[in-house]
Formats: C-alpha cells, structure tokens, sequence
C-alpha cells in the first residue's frame, strides 16, 4: 500500500521520453494557486463589502424601496464576474 498524504508528490519520478520546454513547467504548484487565490478572493471582496454598504446608505438610494431592491442584488452579485477568473485560475490543474 501507498500511505502518502493527498498532495504529497509521487516517489518516483520518470524522466520524460521527450525533451520538456520551459514553458511546459508549471512554477506553481495547485496548493500555491489556492493560497494566492484565496488572499486575492478575500481582499476585493471585503473591500466590495464595504463600499457597498457605504453606498447602500445614500439618501437616494434609501429613499426608495424598488431602487434599493435593484441594489442588492447588483451589489450582492457583483463581486461573482471578477471572481469567476481567480477561481478558474485557482483550480487549473498541475501540468
């Protein structure tokens, strides 16, 4: 049996039968993407949070009530289109 961790790298590596290119290697590694993808979901969101309830506030903007319904959900669905790169990004397979 084979007791590695689920991220550990295999114990054997092959050479390859063809000459590999630079650019075939990947300098980050899944994890590595994950990490800097997280700090980078995080770090906007928050900052959209923020501004959002900032402008929420407006007076009018809380004058009405049709207009503030249009708001969140521009607001809370807003953050999802500059997200959607950074996660396909964050989970692109290891080469």
């Amino acid at each position: 049996m084979d007791w590695r961790a689920p991220y550990s790298p295999p114990r054997h590596r092959r050479k390859p039968h063809f000459p590999v290119k630079i650019s075939d290697i990947s300098v980050m590694t899944i994890r590595t993407r994950k990490l800097f993808g997280a700090v980078a979901l995080i770090v906007p969101a928050a900052v959209w949070a923020l501004t959002a309830m900032a402008v929420a506030q407006m007076p009018w903007l809380a004058r009405s009530g049709l207009l503030q319904a249009i708001y969140y959900v521009v607001a809370g669905m807003g953050w999802v289109l500059p997200a959607m790169p950074i996660v396909s990004w964050m989970s692109r397979p290891d080469a």
